[in-house]
């Protein structure tokens, strides 16, 4: 099978491919979209075989549950058999947008889908192209990011082309994504509102809007089990081995430029992550700008873009400064971290 490419714009939406896409998706077969975040491998989130066909193509562990895409409020209330008051508080501030919230599933939801929990996850994304597919595919659509388990999510068509082009029967081009991270994920099955995976969505933001919001333990430390069953895999992984050097700027760019300076003696090629104001300190191996650290937003953007492009460069190793933005910083360290198993090394 070779996926079908039809490429739109939000501004110049093609609604005959988008309806041959949801009969697709009413006949249980995937189809990659852009939403605002990443894109996304679609299937009917209430046909377990759409849900189970998700998992072959990326290859993923079948207890990592997928997100449910709406593309109207009121579609929620029959796949979730309630919604708190502080869940409808946040929907009406962040829907649509980049945020996923964990509610008590109904039973018209699959356990296929929900990865065998009682729960689900929901998202209303902003993106026209995701919004008008899910309608025409039937109202909610399970969508995971469109790569296959373990790699950096992608933001270009061409990345799912890379990834999934020969297993699924459409992708559809909506051009390079707003965001570039995956939404923040927020569970309502506690009594405090729970933190499983930041996103542009900052915990400074929700905690403005809910009050009390915690941190789930797994993204305080490595060594702590985190709650959401996905966490607990490798994603966002480049083929070469990661390192984060944290420090001072200087000691970072001495450091990273000490073990590329070793490596390249040793007849390796190296990977260096930097930004545009540090790339020009690098006199050693394929330095790569993830953006400006006056524009954080263009960091999380770049960021799953790179680790791809060293991919094809088939570097040995990796060495990246530390992101500790101000507002994306959590989430943009929580996607390298991830990506580096935790390898830091502190200068």
């Amino acid at each position: 099978m070779k996926a079908e490419i039809i490429k739109m714009t939000e501004d110049s939406i093609d609604k005959n491919s988008i309806q041959r896409a949801g009969e697709l998706l009413k006949a249980g077969e995937l189809v990659a979209f852009p939403t605002e975040t990443v894109y996304g491998l679609g299937g009917n989130a209430l046909n377990a075989r759409a849900s189970k066909k998700i998992y072959a193509a990326k290859g993923r562990p079948s207890d990592n549950p997928l997100i449910v895409h709406i593309a109207d409020y009121e579609a929620i209330f029959d796949i979730v058999a309630s919604i708190p008051k502080k869940a409808q508080l946040l929907a009406r501030e962040f829907w649509p947008g980049p945020l996923t919230m964990i509610l008590p599933k109904s039973a018209k939801v699959p356990l296929e889908t929900t990865g065998g929990l009682g729960s689900v996850a929901v998202r209303f994304p902003s993106h026209k192209i995701a919004r008008e597919l899910i309608r025409a595919g039937g109202g909610y659509v399970a969508a995971p990011s469109a790569n296959t388990s373990g790699r950096p999510s992608p933001t270009l068509a061409s990345h799912v082309i890379e990834d999934l082009g020969e297993a699924i029967p459409m992708i559809i081009d909506g051009g390079q994504v707003g965001i570039g991270l995956e939404s923040t994920i927020v569970d309502f099955t506690e009594e405090i509102p729970t933190v499983l995976r930041p996103g542009y969505i900052s915990l400074e933001m929700l905690k403005s809007l809910l009050g009390e919001v915690i941190l789930d333990r797994g993204l305080l430390k490595s060594n702590e089990p985190p709650k959401a069953p996905g966490m607990k895999y490798r994603h966002y992984a480049p083929k070469a081995d990661l390192a984060i050097v944290e420090g001072d700027i200087p000691a970072v760019i001495a450091a990273i430029n000490a073990y590329a300076a070793r490596a390249s003696m040793e007849g390796k090629q190296v990977g260096i992550i930097g930004t545009e104001e540090t790339i020009g300190q690098y006199p050693t191996g394929i330095v790569k700008s993830i953006g400006s650290r006056k524009d954080e937003e263009s960091i999380a953007l770049h960021l799953y873009q790179v680790l791809r492009e060293f991919d094809e460069c088939r570097v040995s190793a990796i060495y990246s400064e530390a992101f500790y933005t101000p507002k994306m910083g959590q989430a943009i360290m929580n996607r390298l971290l991830k990506a580096a198993g935790h390898k830091v090394i502190k200068v």
